[in-house]
């Protein structure tokens, strides 16, 4: 089976950085896409950054500017840098990857931003 490992999660002050990673592991021969995607508290899961097999990135207008998707195919691995970090922001995340037509979900990983 085809899994995904989170990680980088934590809690965080107002202003700071966290980096967030997700391995995936098992029989994969190629990734199509991978995202991230957020859910808060009483709130619908939304999508935050995605980035095409092609290395075409897009953001959702809530972090365009200071968040920063990026992969590493070498390690089946997608990152999250995320800087200027707000309350708003706290949720957990979940990122996805799109492997021969079928959609694969991390565990999720809690990101706390408070002072």
């Amino acid at each position: 089976q085809v899994r995904l490992v989170e990680s980088g999660g934590g809690l965080v002050q107002p202003g700071g950085s966290l980096r967030l990673s997700c391995a995936a592991s098992g029989s994969i021969f190629s990734i199509n896409a991978m995202g991230w995607y957020r859910q808060a508290p009483g709130k619908q899961r939304e999508s935050v950054a995605g980035i095409t097999s092609a290395g075409i990135t897009n953001y959702a207008d809530s972090v365009k500017g200071r968040f920063t998707i990026s992969r590493d195919n070498a390690k089946n691995t997608v990152y999250l840098q995320m800087s200027s970090l707000e309350p708003e922001d706290t949720a957990v995340y979940y990122c996805l990857f799109n492997i021969a037509k079928l959609h694969y979900w991390g565990q999720g990983t809690q990101v706390t931003v408070s002072s």
